[in-house]
This record gives C-alpha cells, sequence and structure tokens, in this order.
C-alpha cells in the first residue's frame, strides 16, 4: 500500500521537486504517493512548480499568526487529505507540539547538517564559516525539539576546495536532492525500524 505524503515547502521547493521526480519514475514510484504539495507562503515558487506537474496545491499563509493557530488551521485543512505522513522540504517554520502530537512519528524533514553539531536555521553558513572540509546531511523524524528528533539517516559532503558560501550549498544540495528520496523509501518501504 503506498503511503499518502504532504510535501511542505515556503520556498523555490528544489527538494520536492526530487522528491516528485522519484515518486514519478525512480526509486519512491512503488512505495508513495503526493496527495499534496502545501506551503505557508502564497509566493512560494514551488507551488506554481507543482501545480504545472498536476499536483494538488494548498496554501495557508502564516504571516502574522501565532505558531499554535497557525498549527491548528493545518491539521484541520490536511483533514480532507488523509496524509501518512507529512514531508518538509525546505519549509521554514518550526512546527508546535499541535501537529507535531497529532501526527507523531509521520513528520520527516533534512537538514543540512549534522543534527549532533548543529540544530536551526543557518546550517551551511555555520559549515563554511567554520571552514569544514566535509559537513553531513541529516534527514530525521521531527519532535518537539528543533531538529532533535530520531535520525533517519546521514550522509556526507565533501566540501574540500569548497572557495565560496554557494558552492558549498551548490555541494549540499546536490547530495540532499538524492539522499531524501532515499532515506524516504527506507522509512515507507518499512526498512527503517525505530530503535
Amino acid at each position: 500500500m503506498k503511503k499518502r505524503i504532504a510535501i511542505f515547502i515556503s520556498g523555490r521547493g528544489s527538494n520536492m521537486v526530487a522528491i516528485l521526480d522519484n515518486i514519478e519514475r525512480g526509486k519512491l514510484k512503488e512505495v508513495c504517493e503526493a496527495a499534496l504539495i502545501f506551503s505557508n507562503n502564497p509566493e512560494a515558487k514551488g507551488l506554481e512548480i507543482a501545480r504545472e506537474r498536476g499536483y494538488k496545491t494548498g496554501c495557508i499563509p502564516s504571516k502574522g499568526k501565532q505558531r499554535e493557530e497557525f498549527d491548528r488551521q493545518v491539521v484541520e485543512y490536511l483533514k480532507s487529505f488523509s496524509p501518512d505522513y507529512i514531508v518538509l522540504a525546505g519549509f521554514m517554520r518550526i512546527l508546535s507540539p499541535v501537529i507535531i502530537r497529532e501526527y507523531s512519528n509521520r513528520i520527516i524533514n533534512i537538514h543540512p547538517a549534522d543534527t549532533d553539531q548543529f540544530q536551526g536555521v543557518g546550517a551551511y553558513e555555520w559549515t563554511f564559516n567554520n571552514k569544514l572540509e566535509e559537513t553531513k546531511i541529516t534527514v530525521h523524524f521531527v519532535d518537539e525539539g528543533v531538529d532533535t528528533g530520531p535520525v533517519i539517516g546521514k550522509r556526507k559532503v565533501d566540501l574540500r576546495g569548497a572557495k565560496t558560501l554557494h558552492e558549498v550549498e551548490e555541494r549540499g544540495l546536490a547530495v540532499e536532492h538524492d539522499f531524501y528520496s532515499e532515506a524516504l523509501y527506507d522509512v515507507f518501504s518499512g526498512r527503517y525500524k525505530f530503535n
């Protein structure tokens, strides 16, 4: 039985595009389907891309709303789509317990650093400023902390010779786009087991 996923984005949706490519003709084809592409930002470029590709899209603007108030609206909105999982793909809002408890162990995020070393926004900047020769991309379940949930997997990014922040981001995103779908496959196929 394919898992129904809701992909949450806030911007251009490059990870969303990689996931949709894998649903349509790659490693995710047999294990999941995108029931909804959702954003908190009506201007998100990714919504337009998803619509052009024939996916159902939805948006509830978050600007000016308290976190819990917004998350209650999202939980209510999601009911008609019945997602098995929420997949965060560049969703730039910290989720409150309102939604985390509703979808306990069913919200997955990708973080552009090793979560043991750095949590929160600005991971690529942190990596670049610390002149790291290697970083890791982490895919994890979302809990009530920030980037503290159970780790599904980590993948190395070789940064040797990277001279600019843009180069660091490009190398990281190349790994993100491939690795996220692999980690999602492990969860949706039952290969990943909670400890």
